[in-house]
């Protein structure tokens, strides 16, 4: 038997290992809202204080009791907290984060929210004053580099460096989206001195951070949104020339100093975009949202690029984990492992963050099923 570790590893080297490889709270886009993960303990009879990866997201950070019971093959290492300079706590539901973006919890909703944006009347100029976070800040990184080799030499699971690197969807968090999709349009000068102020940033950042841990991490993510429920939210020959090359600079610097795997997460319907994923170095895609476009064919997906990229998730969250049994989250498990899982080149998981409306049943189902129709050679019809 593989450890959890060589579990990943092989399948993401299109290998077979002994068992479909389970992510479970393993990163943001793996794991479950804060008051998902209430519920799910209390139905599991265990107890454990409440701890958050993003308290505007609201993910939570999952318990070692939790993440055996449910078969996780990674854990999750990340960076310190920035000393606060333009970050603030409002009130007991509304805060600005380091980057100067206000998000709110508005009543009912179990995340927060983006209310007020910093850089939305900015210009060229005003982009070289503005009180940029300092992501190379040694404050992050303290006590990492040993964190990290404990976790690498005792642990047999695959160790994922949260990266909390992103360029369209961080531009969109202090732009607007409606702002800065007119940029990219109609205001490209600024859009590429907006996005090279934050990719030199987080390279910047990300230099240091993997000087850290990049010895001992297998994998580092990288999230930026790029599709919604029908299509790409911009056009492949938009992201082409906008997005993309800042993207690759970012992963050139990950594949050049650390033999990490990209974990990159992108919600919607990217499938005009895999190849360029493709092109620029990502390893694993997640969460493959198969309710959104042609993500849903994922028999298709395996054939078209199934040999050149992992994929992670494609169980689906909007409707089949939410509102249907555990037979049709079985069901559901087995289709995807046949889909994705033959020759290696998938790692399962929820699409993306588990919901408060999930039943904790459905929850275990799935990663019950994928430890019995997961087991290599696939005997699913």
């Amino acid at each position: 038997m593989l450890t959890p570790r060589e579990r990943v590893l092989c399948a993401i080297n299109h290998e077979e290992p002994d068992r479909v490889p389970i992510f479970f709270g393993t990163s943001s886009p793996t794991t479950m809202l804060g008051a998902a993960y209430e519920k799910f303990k209390a139905y599991l009879g265990v107890k454990y204080p409440p701890r958050l990866l993003s308290k505007t997201s609201q993910y939570a950070q999952l318990d070692e009791e939790v993440l055996v019971r449910c078969g996780s093959d990674g854990r999750l290492i990340q960076p310190r907290a920035l000393p606060a300079v333009i970050r603030r706590e409002l009130s007991e539901s509304k805060l600005i984060d380091d980057w100067g973006t206000t998000w709110e919890q508005r009543p009912g909703v179990p995340y927060y929210e983006v209310v007020d944006v910093p850089l939305r009347n900015a210009t060229i100029d005003d982009l070289e004053t503005y009180p940029w976070p300092d992501l190379a800040h040694p404050a992050r990184f303290e006590g990492l580099a040993k964190e990290a080799k404990t976790l690498h030499e005792n642990s047999p699971y695959a160790i994922v460096a949260l990266g909390y690197l992103t360029t369209f969807e961080q531009v969109q968090f202090l732009r607007g989206l409606d702002t800065w999709l007119t940029d990219l349009a109609a205001n490209p000068e600024f859009a590429h001195a907006l996005l090279r102020k934050l990719t030199d940033r987080m390279i910047a950042g990300l230099e240091k951070y993997l000087d850290a841990v990049g010895p001992y991490i297998d994998l580092i993510t990288f999230s930026d949104d790029l599709g919604s429920q029908r299509a790409p939210l911009i056009s492949p020959k938009m992201y082409r020339r906008m997005i993309k090359p800042y993207q690759a600079e970012v992963l050139s610097v990950i594949h050049k100093r650390s033999k990490a795997k990209v974990f990159f997460h992108s919600c919607g319907n990217v499938y005009p975009l895999i190849g360029d994923f493709i092109e620029i170095g990502v390893d694993v895609l997640n969460p493959v949202q198969v309710s959104a476009g042609e993500m849903g064919d994922t028999a298709r997906l395996k054939r078209e690029f199934g040999d050149k990229i992992t994929f992670c998730g494609a169980v689906d969250t909007q409707w089949v984990l939410p509102y249907g049994t555990t037979n049709d989250v079985r069901a559901e498990v087995r289709r995807r492992i046949r889909d994705l899982a033959p020759g290696g080149g998938y790692i399962l998981a929820a699409v993306h963050c588990i919901q408060p409306d999930v039943p904790p049943e459905n929850v275990l189902a799935m990663f019950d099923e994928t430890r019995v129709a997961g087991q290599y050679p696939l005997a699913l019809q």
